[in-house]
């Protein structure tokens, strides 16, 4: 059986992995993540990324396929270098042979982020009822299932006190066009509930995010998006900007942090409270 490498967190400013500088202080000093879904410098888990390294973390990002250099160039836009490591979370392979590669730049994991999420084009728009099964099957295993084989993929590198952060929209109401991918979103709830229950003994925290609209790459392919980024601009309490990934990835950040330490199992909105108004 396979070890993982010895903890390499450094006790001066210098990142092991890179040899570049790094903050010693801050909200997340010491912590060692690995972050998904970096796919451009709008992608609210790149906005995870740099908050996490300027609050004193230090990062690992996956990717693959034709995303994988588009994510190397986002790498190199954080404040500090970060390596990316291939995971295409539905092969079995790149899943086994995670740990290794996370142990090799890092030693261990005090944090994940999940933020993955597909829909084939036939599962969104409106085609609700004529969606077939496989295409519906690959929603929910790209954008719930792969929470589970994430954290179980990274289960042994993560030491008690850990947190797993997924990223959410608000699965409580139907929205019209997004269809399977929430109806994935409700699984993706789901699933986050049993692993909290599960990882809770291992003192480990699971907690996702809902962000109401933000326009990123992912959301301006869905359907009818600008019907939805109209609600946020006119509905929400507080003023909402569909800009500005920044109030969701600093709420990613508090999750991360030890600062709620008896928190797993929770959906934290970040939304400008349109969830909880009728306007």
């Amino acid at each position: 059986m396979s070890t993982a490498a010895p903890d390499t967190r450094a006790e001066d400013g210098a990142d092991p992995s890179t040899g570049a500088a790094r903050p010693t202080g801050g909200l997340l000093a010491g912590k060692r993540l690995l972050v998904t879904g970096v796919l451009s410098d709008t992608s609210i888990a790149f906005h995870v990324a740099r908050i996490a390294q300027q609050e004193g973390a230090r990062v690992v990002l996956t990717s693959f396929g034709r995303a994988l250099p588009i994510t190397e160039a986002m790498a190199e836009r954080l404040p500090m270098p970060a390596p990316v490591l291939r995971l295409d979370v539905t092969e079995r392979g790149d899943l086994d042979t995670l740990r290794d590669a996370v142990a090799g730049h890092l030693g261990g994991l005090d944090g994940v982020v999940h933020s993955i999420a597909f829909a084939p084009r036939s599962a969104l728009g409106g085609a609700f009822l004529d969606t077939s099964w496989p295409d519906a099957a690959t929603a929910l295993e790209v954008s719930a299932y792969s929470l589970k084989a994430l954290v179980t993929a990274c289960l042994p590198l993560m030491e008690e006190g850990s947190s797993v952060v997924g990223l959410d929209f608000d699965a409580a109401l139907a929205w019209p066009g997004y269809d399977w991918m929430g109806v994935s979103k409700a699984a993706l709830e789901s699933v986050t509930r049993y692993l909290a229950l599960y990882l809770g003994e291992r003192r480990i925290r699971v907690n996702l995010v809902a962000a109401g609209m933000v326009r990123t790459l992912a959301a301006r392919s869905i359907p009818g998006v600008d019907r939805m980024e109209q609600i946020w601009r006119t509905r929400p309490p507080l003023a909402w900007d569909v800009h500005d990934p920044e109030p969701t990835a600093k709420a990613c950040a508090v999750l991360l942090s030890d600062w709620l330490p008896a928190t797993t199992g929770e959906i934290l909105h970040v939304d400008g409270g349109l969830h909880a108004v009728m306007t």
